[in-house]
């Protein structure tokens, strides 16, 4: 059975796609922008405040599907410049404690609406 997941505490999404995907006591998150889910802009800022905006809503769509960065299993980002590297790490870095997910990251020509990370989670369903 699959389920789909909606917060209004995370952004909408802006295109055919779920903010997350419940399925087998998996959720998939699609991926996140730094898009505030308030005035629904990406925000602006450097790579620094745009990936603690990422791991906002990220965070959001998580609680919504009963998980936490704690049930994390797999994370991809996605950088628009391998330069912001350090800065994104650091942020990310902050979710995650002694047994940080398996992560591919990798460099795009672009991100939408001209943002410079995206990550997206796969994480089972607690409890």
């Amino acid at each position: 059975m699959t389920k789909r997941v909606h917060t209004p505490a995370a952004p909408e999404a802006i295109g055919p796609y779920s903010q997350a995907i419940l399925s087998g006591g998996l959720v998939f998150c699609s991926g996140q922008i730094a898009i505030d889910p308030e005035t629904k802009r990406l925000i602006d800022g450097d790579a620094t405040a745009q990936t603690r905006q990422v791991m906002q809503n990220l965070g959001a769509v998580l609680d919504a599907a009963g998980a936490s960065f704690a049930s994390v299993l797999k994370t991809t980002i996605y950088l628009a410049q391998m330069d912001d590297f350090a800065a994104v790490n650091a942020v990310y870095g902050e979710a995650f404690d002694e047994v940080p997910p398996a992560r591919a990251t990798v460099a795009v020509a672009a991100l939408p609406l001209g943002a410079c990370v995206e990550i997206d989670v796969i994480a089972f369903v607690e409890g």
